[in-house]
């Protein structure tokens, strides 16, 4: 059982199985942003806490797009955790393990990925009770080869991993057709340009795309 991430929530997204990892620059992009999306059939987001707008846009979709999943991402301090609990996001994310902010996410109740590279943080994050780890940078620490082989003496204790940093539509098949991969992650859906000019045409088409993939491995 994880008790960090939870079960359940672990398979809601497994069956989501895309990401779409968010930059907000203007709050008001939030829920057309987010709705464009939804309408695409991703249902899962991971909105960066990159720009001061960042949780004021969580607080608009959470109010008025509830179908979406709004998961938060570069949560770097045990602050940003009850300030992201208080904001009713549905789960957390880092890009790197730093053990006070998994502590305060299991004090407060959020379930939480953090993130890892390397075996040790592997081992340090499971000893916290950690199950869901996100894989960052996926691509450039070496893709699905090097995880593949770091993650062979850890694979009997289940663990599940969403791997974020240079996925798009031409590798993110290879992804997904590993059972140890919970969902993908990628901005390649709502890149920053696109929500810029307020594109959300292009992006709910990127979003449909994604999903054509996805549905196409796992069924």
């Amino acid at each position: 059982m994880d008790t960090i991430f939870g079960d359940l929530r672990a398979k809601a997204l497994r069956s989501k199985g895309i990401i779409a990892v968010l930059v907000i620059e203007d709050a008001n992009d939030a829920v057309p942003l987010a709705k464009a999306l939804v309408d695409g059939g991703i249902t899962s987001m991971e909105l960066t806490l990159r720009t001061p707008t960042a949780m004021e846009a969580l607080k608009r979709i959470v109010a008025e797009v509830p179908q979406m999943q709004a998961g938060v991402g570069t949560i770097l301090t045990p602050a940003q955790v009850l300030e992201v609990k208080a904001a009713k996001a549905d789960f957390g994310v880092s890009p790197g393990f730093n053990r006070r902010v998994v502590e305060k996410a299991i004090e407060a109740g959020l379930p939480f990925a953090p993130g890892i590279s390397i075996a040790s943080e592997i081992e340090a994050t499971v000893e916290l009770g950690c199950k869901v780890l996100k894989f960052f940078p996926a691509e450039p620490l070496g893709g699905l080869k090097y995880l593949d082989s770091m993650n062979n003496p850890y694979g009997f204790l289940g663990l599940s991993y969403i791997p974020l940093g240079g996925l798009n539509l031409q590798n993110l098949a290879s992804w997904l057709e590993k059972d140890y991969i919970l969902a993908v992650g990628g901005s390649w859906i709502a890149p920053k340009s696109l929500i810029a000019k307020k594109d959300w045409d292009s992006i709910r088409a990127n979003a449909i795309q994604a999903m054509k993939v996805f549905h196409e491995v796992r069924g």
